[in-house]
């Protein structure tokens, strides 16, 4: 998939006003309608400047854009990095591209087919709803925590331009909570009209990358070295969990990829996920002539060919 520059498309600068974006789409669009243009290609440009208008016109779809694109070039392979959109606060519950609208592969890797970026609901009485995707470290799902977060809400200033507006937030982590499920912080949405209430902030929970642990629903995952000589004679070693070290009990003849199951010892909740514990080989460097030595005595002593199913295939 390649990185499509929108500001490009429109032939607009990254400066450009919200009115300077809507001027350039407008001619555009006109010179490009399918009704009206005789160009082989005056369809495909219609469907592209729309969608470009779509992403640019928004404060907040243009504000992440910009975000996550400030990386990229026109044309270069692209993948968005993983909880680009992570911290941003947006307005509305709706969709990215919705039913009937066919936009892009790039748009949808970016703004998804229910992304909640940029479409407003209808303006109610009460405030709108907003929502948020936020950070936390996978301790905090297992003890539960209080935390402070920033919140990003791009908005439009006096010129035009997008802004990014800031605040910040303590927020009750509690324990057990998983990956793509939602703290509501009630009344800290939109505030309403006329002393109606204020919407809701919706807060969707991702995990921070940890160096050790991989996360899957409430599973918890850990690859876990041993020497040739625990994984072929067992041993019993010391493992890390994200709850503190245990001993574990390697049984003889393990091989790399072989899991060993912690029952209960993922995610806390009424049914806790488990950690499973991924065995892998790490072979002692040889440093100097005795290590070398005992590298050649085993290959002496076993006859082992690593590459055996391999024979005959072509």
């Amino acid at each position: 998939m390649k990185f499509v520059d929108y500001y490009e498309v429109l032939g607009v600068p990254r400066t450009a006003t919200q009115d300077d974006i809507k001027h350039a789409y407008r001619k555009l669009a006109r010179k490009y309608h399918p009704d009206v243009s005789k160009l082989s290609d005056a369809e495909a440009r219609f469907k592209e400047l729309g969608e470009a208008y779509a992403v640019l016109k928004d404060p907040e779809k243009r504000t992440a854009y910009d975000q996550v694109g400030s990386q990229w070039n026109s044309g270069q392979d692209f993948q968005p990095p993983p909880d680009w959109n992570a911290g941003f606060e947006y307005s509305g519950s709706g969709a990215g591209a919705g039913p009937g609208e066919d936009y892009s592969d790039f748009f949808e890797s970016l703004f998804g087919r229910q992304s909640g970026f940029g479409r407003h609901s209808p303006r109610q009485e009460q405030g709108q709803d907003h929502h948020a995707k936020v950070l936390i470290d996978l301790v905090d799902a297992y003890h539960g925590a209080q935390r402070s977060m920033s919140l990003r809400m791009p908005t439009l200033d006096a010129q035009g331009h997008t802004t990014l507006q800031e605040r910040r937030l303590d927020v009750s982590i509690p324990k057990g909570i998983r990956a793509g499920q939602h703290l509501r912080l009630a009344g800290q949405g939109a505030p309403g009209q006329g002393g109606a209430p204020a919407g809701d902030l919706f807060l969707e929970i991702a995990f921070n990358p940890h160096s050790l642990f991989r996360v899957d629903g409430g599973d918890v995952f850990l690859d876990l070295p041993l020497a040739p000589w625990e994984a072929a004679l067992g041993a019993v070693v010391t493992a890390p969990t994200p709850t503190g070290a245990v001993q574990l009990t390697i049984p003889a003849g393990s091989v790399a990829g072989r899991q060993l199951r912690l029952k209960g010892r993922g995610i806390p909740g009424k049914t806790p996920g488990d950690l499973f514990v991924v065995l892998k080989i790490a072979l002692p460097p040889a440093v100097n002539e005795s290590a070398r030595d005992a590298y050649r005595a085993m290959a002496k002593a076993f006859d082992f060919n690593p590459r055996a199913q391999m024979d005959g295939v072509s």
